[in-house]
This record gives C-alpha cells, sequence and structure tokens, in this order.
C-alpha cells in the first residue's frame, strides 16, 4: 500500500534543503508531487533538418558537433558560449549565456540531439540556449516533455526529475477512485495509466485520455459533494418559516433612492425563501455597486419584524463599520437595534454586546471573523449574511449558521461569475443575480498607457487633486524585487512623497501592516485626510470614499481581468465623475486584448467570461474563492463539455443513490471523503 502522505523530502532527489523550495509550490507529500499536473508540454520527438528550422519556433536537431566551445566575455558576469554543428542539410550556431560547465562538455564528430528557440536570419540559423542530450539518450529530447509552474530556485530538470521519482515509488499501486461502472461506461481510463500519462505521455493521444479522466473525476467529486450539501438542506433541514404579514415594502419606501428591477426580482425571490419552510440558502451575487447591500437591509427587515435576530458576517473591521453605519441608518427608524462586533473593543463594551445578543436585545449583529468565537450566542438566530462570500470557507459559514436553529443563508459577492460557472461553482446554493446598476452609479472611464504618458497621468493626478478629488494607486508588489519586474507599493510611495507628489499628503497601505494601522489609514482616506493612497490589492474588498475619483493601475498586466474590474470598482462612488487608468508593460497580443476588454467593457460578468477564458480556472478560482478544494486540472472554461456530462451524472447517481450507500458508489464515498477530509462530509 502506497503511502501518499508520505513527507516530500524522503522522495529521491528532494532532501531537507529543496522541499522548502517544493513547499513554496504548495508540495507537502508525497500525493502533492504526482497531483502537480504540467502547465504545458514541449514536443521534442520529432527532429527537423537545419535548413527546415522557421524563425521563432522551438525545433528538435540531430546534428554533428564541427568546432570546439568558443568563449566571449562580453562584461564583468557574462560570457558568451558558442558551439557549430551540422547535419547534411546545413550549419547552425548553438548560443549559450553564462554556461561554463558546458566548456568541454561537447567531442568534435560526435552526434548530438539538440532542442531549442531558433533564430534565423538571412544567412545564419541560430539556436538559443538548447538542451540536450547525447546520439543515444533520451532524457530531456525525443518524447513529449512536461512544462511545470515552478520558481526561479527549481529548474524544470529538477522538478521533473523529483515528479518521476514520485511516480516510481507509486509505480501502478494507486487504489481506484472511481467506480468500474463510471470507467466503463464513458470511456475513462484507470487512475494509475492516467496519472502517469499526464506527467509523461507516450503520445498526444494518451495525453488526452488522462486529461479526460482526470479532469471528469476532478469535477465528477466537486459536483457531488455540492449537490449532496445542497441535498441535505433541502430535504433534512426544515427552515424558519417567516411571517407572510411583514413585507419589505415599508423598508424600500423609505430608502433614499429607488430599486432597481433587478433588486426588486431578488427580493421577491428570497422573500419567497423566507416565507416557505425550506431552509434558504441563497448565493446573491452582484457587480460591484449593484446594490446588494440595501437587498441584504431589506431580508434583514423581515427576519427581525418576524421576531428573529440577524448576523452580518464581513471579512474586514472597515467593512464591518460600514455595514453597521448603513445597517443602522436605515433600520433604527424602525425601532430595531443594530450592534457591531469586531475585534479590539473594549472588554467592557464587548461584555455588555455579547449580552445584549444572548438577551435578544440585539436584533442585528454586523462583525468579523469575531462572530465565530465560541461565546457569541444569540436568542433566536434567523438569518445568517456573508458579504464578499469568497472570503470565508464553506465550514466558517457551517459555524456561523449552527449558531440558530437553521436559520436561512443568504450569501452575497461582488466576483461576478457567469451564472453556468456560478451553477457549478456554488452548485450547494441557489442562485440570484443582481444584473443591472442603480441609474445614479457613475460609468468609470478607463484607459490603457504605457509609460510614454507618465507625465500626462502625473499631471491628471495633479488636477484631480486640486479640484478636491483623492486618488488610489494600486501596485503588484509590497517591496522591490530583484526577480520581478514590477512597481512596488513602497517604492512608488518613496516617488511620489519625495518627489512627484511633495505638495500632496501621501500614505500606503498592504497587507503586511497591522489589522488596526490599515484601519486607521482607511479611515483617513475616507475622511480626507490623506490625497492618493498607494496600495496592494488589499483594498480591492474596502469601504466607500465617494470622494476618490482616480484609480490607478500600475503593472495591471500582472492582475487578472476580475481583479482589475474590483479595483476599478473602488472609485465612482461618490457624485463625481471617475476615471481609471491602467498602466502596462509589454506589446504581447495578450496583454493588448486584456486592456482592450477593460478599456471597451465595465459589465463584470463579461469580464469574468473573458478572465475564466484567458487565465483558465486554476487562478480564477483559488481555495480561497468557495472554501472547496482547488481544481488542480480542470479549466471551467476549457472543460464546459465534460462539466455538463459530469452533472448529469452526478444527479442521476444521486437520484438513485443519495447518500451513496450502494455497493457500487462505496468507493466514490470513500473518495469524496478523503478528498473534502471534514468540509463535507457524506
Amino acid at each position: 500500500m502506497v503511502d501518499l502522505l508520505k513527507d516530500a523530502k524522503y522522495i529521491k532527489g528532494v532532501g531537507p534543503n529543496r522541499v522548502k523550495q517544493l513547499n513554496k509550490l504548495g508540495i507537502y507529500t508525497l500525493e502533492d508531487v504526482i497531483t502537480y499536473y504540467p502547465r504545458g508540454y514541449e514536443d521534442r520527438g520529432k527532429a527537423k533538418l537545419i535548413a527546415e528550422l522557421v524563425d521563432g519556433e522551438e525545433a528538435l536537431i540531430e546534428v554533428t558537433c564541427v568546432s570546439k566551445m568558443s568563449e566571449i566575455k562580453i562584461r564583468k558576469n557574462m560570457t558568451i558560449y558558442k558551439l557549430i554543428v551540422r547535419d547534411e542539410s546545413a550549419t547552425c550556431t548553438l548560443t549559450w549565456f553564462n554556461s561554463f560547465y558546458l566548456k568541454n562538455k561537447f567531442k568534435i564528430g560526435e552526434k548530438y540531439k539538440f532542442f531549442g528557440k531558433v533564430k534565423r536570419r538571412i544567412n545564419q540559423i541560430e539556436m538559443m540556449s538548447p538542451v540536450f542530450d547525447e546520439e543515444s539518450t533520451n532524457k530531456n529530447t525525443g518524447k513529449i516533455i512536461p512544462i511545470y509552474s515552478s520558481t526561479y530556485e527549481l529548474s524544470q530538470n529538477i522538478l521533473r526529475g523529483i515528479i518521476e521519482n514520485g511516480l516510481k515509488e507509486v509505480g501502478n499501486e494507486l487504489t481506484e477512485s472511481l467506480p468500474q461502472y463510471l470507467l466503463e461506461q464513458y470511456g475513462i481510463i484507470d487512475a494509475n495509466t492516467a496519472i502517469h500519462q499526464i506527467h509523461f505521455p507516450n503520445n498526444f493521444n494518451t495525453y488526452e485520455k488522462a486529461r479526460k479522466r482526470l479532469v471528469f473525476e476532478e469535477l465528477l467529486i466537486m459536483q457531488l459533494a455540492l449537490l449532496n450539501l445542497k441535498e441535505r438542506y433541502s430535504k433534512n433541514e426544515k427552515g424558519i418559516v417567516f411571517s407572510e404579514k411583514v413585507k419589505v415594502s415599508e423598508v424600500i419606501d423609505s430608502l433614499p433612492f429607488k430599486l432597481t428591477n433587478a433588486q426588486k426580482r431578488v427580493l421577491e425571490e428570497i422573500e419567497q425563501d423566507m416565507e416557505s419552510n425550506k431552509m434558504m440558502n441563497r448565493l446573491l451575487q452582484g457587480d460591484v455597486g449593484s446594490g446588494k447591500t440595501a437587498v441584504a437591509i431589506c431580508a434583514a427587515y423581515k427576519a427581525v419584524k418576524s421576531k428573529y435576530q440577524v448576523a452580518i458576517m464581513v471579512p474586514t473591521a472597515i467593512l464591518a463599520k460600514q455595514h453597521y453605519e448603513n445597517f443602522k441608518n436605515m433600520l433604527s427608524q424602525f425601532d430595531i437595534n443594530c450592534e457591531l462586533l469586531i475585534s479590539g473593543i473594549a472588554k467592557k463594551q464587548r461584555t455588555e454586546i455579547l449580552d445584549n445578543l444572548k438577551s435578544g436585545k440585539t436584533n442585528i449583529i454586523v462583525g468579523t471573523h469575531a462572530l465565530l468565537e465560541d461565546e457569541v450566542e444569540f436568542k433566536n438566530l434567523g438569518l445568517v449574511v456573508t458579504d464578499e462570500q469568497h472570503r470565508f470557507g464553506v465550514r466558517q459559514r457551517g459555524i456561523l449558521n449552527s449558531k440558530g436553529l437553521n436559520p436561512d443563508v443568504l450569501v452575497m459577492s461582488a466576483t461576478p461569475i457567469p451564472r453556468t460557472l456560478a451553477l457549478i461553482l456554488y452548485g450547494d446554493l441557489d442562485i440570484s443575480i443582481i444584473d443591472e446598476l442603480p441609474p445614479n452609479r457613475q460609468k468609470i472611464d478607463t484607459f490603457a498607457v504605457t509609460s510614454s504618458k507618465e507625465n500626462r497621468v502625473n499631471n491628471f493626478i495633479r488636477e484631480q487633486i486640486k479640484e478636491g478629488r483623492q486618488i488610489y494607486v494600486v501596485c503588484p508588489l509590497v517591496e522591490e524585487s530583484e526577480e520581478i519586474n514590477a512597481k512596488s507599493v513602497t517604492e512608488i510611495f518613496e516617488k511620489y512623497k519625495n518627489e512627484i507628489f511633495k505638495e500632496f499628503n501621501v500614505e500606503y497601505i498592504h497587507g503586511k501592516l497591522k489589522p488596526k494601522e490599515k484601519e486607521e489609514i482607511m479611515q483617513n482616506f475616507k475622511n480626507k485626510k490623506i490625497d492618493i493612497l498607494i496600495s496592494t490589492t488589499v483594498i480591492e474588498v474596502g469601504v466607500d470614499v465617494p470622494n476618490a475619483s482616480v484609480m490607478v493601475i500600475e503593472n495591471a498586466e500582472r492582475f487578472g481581468l476580475a481583479t482589475l474590474h474590483q479595483l476599478r470598482g473602488r472609485v465612482g462612488r461618490g457624485q463625481y465623475k471617475s476615471y481609471c487608468i491602467l498602466k502596462y508593460k509589454g506589446n504581447g497580443e495578450q496583454t493588448r486584448e486584456r486592456m482592450k476588454i477593460m478599456v471597451e467593457t465595465n459589465d463584470g460578468f463579461k469580464i469574468s467570461e473573458k478572465d475564466l477564458e484567458m487565465r483558465g480556472s486554476g487562478e480564477f478560482f483559488g481555495t480561497k474563492q468557495h472554501g472547496l478544494p482547488e481544481f488542480k486540472i480542470a479549466n471551467l472554461f476549457e472543460d464546459m463539455q465534460i462539466l455538463k456530462q459530469v452533472q448529469s451524472v452526478a444527479i442521476k447517481i444521486l437520484q438513485e443513490d443519495s447518500n451513496l450507500e450502494l455497493e457500487k458508489n462505496k468507493i466514490l464515498k470513500r473518495t469524496i471523503n478523503k478528498k473534502f477530509k471534514e468540509r463535507v462530509e457524506i
């Protein structure tokens, strides 16, 4: 029996030093090693003649060495090595940089195989930094080679070797995780063949079969787990029946703005859920500024007037304060008592808040993770609202829900996800979407610029501040890095404060600061004490600052489209015309395409579809996004056909065997419980 939980450091080629580099990639065990799938492949199998080589392509050549290695010192720390080789069709120069170890590696007259990028000019063919094998070996050439996401400390060869050694340890002893009837019915290969062929495929046909198997399994297990959760909510748990006599129209009429048709439609869905005996478990999706909070206020009113308490959980203290102010301002006129519970509250005040909550004197409590603590007790919790749902996992939501007797649950997210994908990702929830922005929301003009426009951008910032506005500047890094060529918060802060904007008040904020410091800075920004706030994406989900009119994003090419859209939504929250300036480097087709999308559309759902298409689901939906294991190989955009197939398979299985107790499905039950551990237990 293979021990898949064996520490990665005991795998041949790893050891105590290299394991730290693996840990940075999220690899800790033997199982992590063999399921660290390639991000791409190079076909180094078929050799070409030198005369056939095309400029810019990567190719394999089988050649004879016809010169000694020449060594040219360009400057200190830069030496170029060149070797001349030939085949029956032409001659080629091979070039390496700072590769001293190759100096005496090749012998004149011997045959070798080289694979690298071709540079072709009129009378010269060159291959840059090729990998190589002697004629009789196939270590680096002559086959399909996997390419992995890695760090600069771990070369592809080393990582490949470690994974190869991990696979040797496993051999063909992996326990099958799918039932035989599914393998036969859907033409799926077995687990052992799939795991070996996904890393080192014999050909692209076996790779396709391996990938299909692994994607099918990953999506099926996710679907079964989520559908089982949903089934449990709707079947086993009888929900609270809130009073039909309490209508939210009283609150709607008191709002200082009119609800959009989308908000009204969503409220109807929520009211129907709350008045039924089914436990509401609903995801409320809406773009930045679409008015989700107003909907939550109406739902909270209905719960309180039906004699129940409401808990609102948000990821940050500053967002909790903002919600607290919103709920209190809108609902205090109806004799509804709101309280705020965040860390850092004085002990005496905290005790009083907890007592009022337990006695039922407090109707609505707004807070952060502090709400999850054991001493937080409710008299009669009826509705749980979590905002920015992707910051909380399934278990955290579960802890809060358990503080009441099957309370209704409303989870809100400002990360627009295409509906088809949301149905998969949040399979345990019903879905409501606010797909319309309130008429008072400012359209944000977006511009994508290169460094040549730097002075114009700075002058524009200066004009805006002189008009009384405030500016956000977002950077991808906290501090300067030798490894990554990108702007950092500290670098921009020094430049702005001491050189470019000396006359203005410049401040910075990032995730490494203490929560209290972050809160204070954001409060100062909100109170107009700061003109320019330089930040990382820590402000992606943040406070409403109606006076902020410009969002400048440095190295915009380094952010996903969904993140850029979220950041852009930080401005345009007041009466002032607002702007988003995307400063980007590089002239690649994908970079230009992404900037074009941001400039042309403000529709978060269209942007998220494009983001998913361009980046794949691995990055788009990380573990934090939904509190469930992340997809290691499935790409929800590319694998939509398998996804649809898997959905119907999962529904069919659970209709026949809702608790997976039939002998043929026990293997599925084991796989789900292993993968989801404490998160979802069937």
